[in-house]
């Protein structure tokens, strides 16, 4: 009889840690819902109607953070048809995107002993990457997105305006996202503006769930992260959301930056962006009396 039972225990154990080690890797897909006229709103800005009806309408990505136990990447992806039935959709598969251009989307990978996170782009048909960190934004949900250009000796473009103040508030509310139990944070970015005359505080809030139970930090901006894994970010005209979860192996190389990318720091980034706006400046019609102002912004 105790023979039995040890045989069951052992048996148990087995299923308990395959279990366990079953969960150390898979992927989560992420859905993006963006409103270009919303995020002009919430940051002070009111567009004529005419301008309003111009802007491109809500538009949806898709993302995808694929994890080891000691590796992850989050990239965009895009919905192929698959003429061998695969991807268990319908015919339906899932195919990496990178997109080039001045900024675009970026592949960030991550090292989870060292806490290093790479950012991975094209730019000029070269593909770089950026040594980053998770951290959070001190100019604010808008600001943490990358952009392009900010000479402040260009006597073109307005000046650069000061810094908002940043609250992060810590709340007692919880919801569940694919499964897990996430925490909020509220950062409110708040700014001073002035509005048809009228100096005015602008403040911008965003909203962070996060949790702790997958063991890793990680968050779809790396600009808007306070602790753990983040599976939602939520503004007005911005949401980012983890829409589900499959836990099976991932590849090594699926998680590791390609070895072709050339290094390249924030500043040297910097310096070509600018160097590109300024020739796109000089080149369109008018050069530089357009009077407008260009903004490249990458995620």
């Amino acid at each position: 009889m105790k023979k039995i039972i040890f045989a069951l225990l052992g048996v148990l154990s087995f299923a308990s840690v395959a279990n366990a080690q079953k969960k150390t890797s898979g992927a989560i897909q992420f859905e993006t819902i963006t409103d270009p006229a919303a995020m002009m709103a919430a940051s002070g800005v009111k567009l004529p109607e005419q301008a309003i009806a111009r802007m491109p309408s809500t538009s949806k990505a898709n993302f995808e953070l694929l994890f080891t136990a000691t590796n992850a990447s989050y990239m965009p992806v895009e919905e192929t048809e698959d003429s061998n039935g695969g991807g268990g959709g319908g015919g339906m598969g899932r195919m990496m995107m990178r997109f080039g251009g001045a900024g675009g989307n970026r592949e960030y990978y991550y090292s989870f002993a060292d806490q290093k996170l790479s950012e991975v782009f094209d730019l000029n048909d070269t593909t770089y990457y950026m040594p980053s960190k998770l951290t959070l934004s001190t100019s604010g949900p808008i600001g943490s997105f990358r952009m392009g250009g900010g000479n402040p000796g260009d006597t073109t473009k307005p000046k650069p305006v000061v810094a908002p103040k940043i609250v992060i508030e810590k709340t007692n509310a919880t919801k569940k996202i694919i499964g897990f139990d996430c925490k909020e944070v509220i950062v409110k970015s708040i700014r001073s503006m002035k509005i048809l005359g009228e100096d005015r505080d602008i403040t911008e809030e965003t909203h962070i769930w996060y949790t702790n139970d997958l063991g890793f930090n990680f968050s779809p901006n790396p600009k808007m992260w306070t602790e753990g894994a983040v599976l939602a970010i939520e503004s007005r005209g911005n949401s980012t959301i983890a829409k589900s979860i499959e836990y099976r192996g991932v590849s090594a190389k699926d998680v590791t930056a390609p070895k072709k990318a050339k290094l390249i720091t924030e500043d040297e980034y910097k310096v070509k962006m600018e160097n590109m706006m300024k020739r796109f400046r000089n080149n369109r019609p008018g050069g530089n009396f357009g009077g407008g102002r260009t903004v490249v912004i990458g995620q």
